[in-house]
């Protein structure tokens, strides 16, 4: 072709025509052939990454955002679908009317602005594409450079071959800076408007529109009226394409613009401190550190119950003195899943980060003896196991003596059941058990119910004498609240891109079964009991102070130390547990102090259940329950005051029954209707051991 051209040239007489005409085929052909060699090469690169940094999204269990992380930079990735069709248009007619129709290069606004910039000898005029924009956005910082606009070309190209407009244009739009560390219309019209990019109106669109040009002279929070007249220009352009009608500008031109107050731009995170744990969770799910997860666009759905969380943090507020120091940590799982529902990490979380649910480590005191009272039951023990409860001095095998006693130096000064032991905590009966079990047997145990702090096996264990965490122990109750069931406490369902591509989900499968299932739920009757007045002993029972607080059955235990107050508890559906104290190990002295625990724990079970079906705990195969005289632990008579319905490993119930309380049998003389009465009683007595029934299923 070159030769053939070259050959008709030569045949022009005109010598000064024939190398101008040589030189302009010369100077096209070296155009064509770098043009194809440049695509060529651009194309062999192949597509440039469409990655950039987006906030990462956190969702409660009932898919409401609840916070979000990310750098100096807040953004968001919204397809171009959820983004309001004005916007669109305000953004094209803004920056690049010819979009559809170049290839990532507007010639003919190049030529015109280098014109305008050779007249002014300068680089005042822009021509950039959206396509060259959203280059520079992904690749490229904002220099007025020669050479920064020929890498942008470059890119830009790239981005044109390999992906389509629509592409780039939602990259486009999610990428942009509209000032105050927004980046993309999302970020935007949440920052400017306090509302989603696709609920935005017309007149406020082309006020977005107006700012990426300048965003600090353009901004409508610090320079409004120079926003506005840039938005009147963008509503005229609109009109005069005949995108929108006259009167839609009319209407735009004057609609009351109502900006978001300083207020509304703080972001107030729900349960900060459970943001925190979802955090390290999904830095060991997706193996990336902190930094590149806050910036990674990734969407989060938590198992936050966003409803329990108010109702934990509502509770705890009113509950606890705003003038006192002292600290609380607080978490609520579902046992059937082993999802955390809500936790509370401290009293204010601004103040501190620190989570004492999760990182704190304290003494449990009694609140630890259910693992010691599993143990008995796999070893031997009954609901109606009695000990003394008296002032005991324990001789160990080093030749100590050690001398546990009873809260506020009560005792029974005779045998007690299993069953009033643990509700009204005796200590004693602890010990005594723990010593006759081994101390080892309950840091096995410990182990089983999934206490993983560290554990000496001695004497005092039984009372709670090591430091565990708040997770740790309502994990573990959350096992006798499942029948028995490892648990393993979790904060994230599943993970996504910004595209919606699931990156993690968690597995659905079958917990594995742990504990002896009779023997878990014998032990959690036997914690109901700490509710039960017909158990008041020489003591009263452990929630006494909260018992007309509760409306349907739970099970749980409280704890005391001199510096640290506990309880945890459970219905079938929610467990919580509640850690009271100081940070610097302080004693409580305060009684109202001594109560927050409990109280904060009642009044919270109390709300999560509110218009929830009444449930039980299930019986399983095996069991048989009884009603039992607390004192005596034989079956109870009609002369019994009070009775119990207590659960038995079927063959371990008791057969005998109770002579405690039986009908007076006076000297003194009594007329024949007395004696006939009396002789009545005998009679029924009788007739009610042939009757009572065993209850359970067999």
């Amino acid at each position: 072709m070159l030769k053939w051209m070259k050959k008709r040239i030569s045949t022009i007489k005109d010598k000064r025509l024939r190398v101008l005409l040589l030189a302009a085929v010369s100077m096209t052909f070296l155009l064509v052939i770098s043009t194809v060699a440049t695509f060529t090469y651009l194309y062999s690169l192949g597509p440039p990454s469409l990655t950039s940094n987006q906030n990462t999204i956190y969702y409660s269990s009932s898919n409401q955002v609840i916070g979000e992380e990310h750098g100096p930079e807040s953004r968001y990735w919204v397809s171009l679908e959820a983004i309001d069709s004005k916007v669109i248009e305000a953004t094209l007619t803004t920056e690049d009317r010819r979009f559809y129709e170049h290839n990532g290069l507007d010639f003919k606004r190049i030529l015109g602005a280098a014109l305008k910039d050779i007249q002014s000898m300068s680089k005042v005029q822009g021509a950039s594409t959206i396509t060259q924009q959203y280059a520079r956005n992904l690749y490229l910082s904002h220099e007025k450079t020669w050479t920064r606009k020929i890498k942008e070309a470059f890119y830009a190209i790239r981005l044109e071959i390999f992906y389509d407009k629509k592409e780039i244009l939602e990259g486009y739009l999610n990428t942009i800076y509209y000032g105050h560390g927004a980046y993309g219309i999302e970020a935007a019209s949440r920052y400017f408007f306090n509302k989603s990019a696709d609920d935005l109106s017309l007149a406020e669109s082309a006020l977005l529109a107006a700012i990426p040009k300048g965003p600090s002279l353009y901004s409508p929070l610090h320079n409004y009226q120079n926003a506005k007249n840039r938005q009147e220009q963008i509503l005229a352009s609109l009109a005069n394409q005949e995108i929108i009608s006259e009167q839609d500008q009319f209407l735009a031109k004057h609609e009351n613009i109502q900006l978001t107050k300083p207020k509304e731009r703080e972001k107030v995170a729900i349960a900060p401190h459970f943001q925190d744990v979802v955090l390290k969770e999904l830095s060991g799910i997706l193996n990336e550190d902190l930094e590149d997860i806050r910036s990674g666009g990734y969407q989060v759905f938590t198992t936050l119950n966003v409803d329990y969380q108010s109702k934990l943090e509502k509770t705890v507020n009113s509950t606890m003195s705003v003038e006192t120091s002292i600290e609380i940590g607080a978490m609520s799982i579902d046992p059937n899943s082993g999802a955390i529902t809500s936790i509370i990490g401290g009293s204010d979380y601004k103040t501190s980060q620190f989570n004492r649910a999760i990182q704190a480590s304290r003494m449990p005191g009694s609140a630890f003896k259910p693992f010691l009272y599993y143990t008995a039951l796999e070893n031997g023990y009954t609901a109606t196991t009695p000990l003394m409860s008296k002032p005991t001095n324990f001789e160990l095998a080093d030749g100590t003596v050690y001398a546990p006693s009873n809260y506020n130096g009560y005792y029974a000064d005779k045998p007690i059941t299993l069953a009033q032991a643990i509700a009204v905590s005796d200590n004693v009966y602890a010990v005594k058990t723990n010593l006759f079990l081994t101390p080892e047997r309950l840091v096995e145990t410990a182990r089983k119910f999934g206490i993983k702090s560290k554990l000496q096996a001695v004497p005092s264990l039984a009372l709670g004498t090591e430091a565990v965490s708040v997770k740790e122990m309502v994990a573990g109750y959350g096992m006798l609240a499942s029948g028995g069931k490892k648990i393993d406490p979790y904060t994230i369902d599943k993970v996504t891109d910004i595209k919606g591509n699931v990156l993690y989900e968690r597995p659905s499968q079958e917990s594995e079964v742990v504990l002896d299932k009779r023997k878990a739920f014998i032990l959690t009757n036997l914690m109901t009991g700490m509710f039960d007045r017909s158990l008041n002993g020489y003591t009263s029972v452990t929630g006494s102070s909260i018992t007309d607080q509760l409306t349907r059955q739970y099970a749980g235990k409280s704890g005391t130390t001199r510096s640290d107050s506990w309880m945890v508890g459970y219905s079938p559906d929610v467990v919580t547990g509640v850690w009271i104290g100081y940070d610097d190990n302080r004693p409580i002295e305060k009684t109202a102090e001594h109560q927050y625990a409990k109280n904060i724990w009642a009044k919270f079970m109390e709300k999560a259940h509110e218009n929830e079906p009444l449930k039980t705990f299930d019986v399983p195969e095996g069991v048989v329950g009884a009603y039992v005289d607390p004192s005596s632990g034989d079956l109870a008579s009609p002369y019994c005051e009070q009775q119990r319905l207590m659960y038995f490993v079927k063959g371990t119930e008791p057969t005998t029954h109770c002579s405690l309380h039986l009908p007076d049998e006076s000297t003194e003389e009594i007329d024949t209707e007395d004696q006939h009465d009396n002789e009545e009683d005998k009679k029924g007595l009788g007739r009610f051991f042939d009757w009572i029934p065993f209850i359970g299923n067999n």
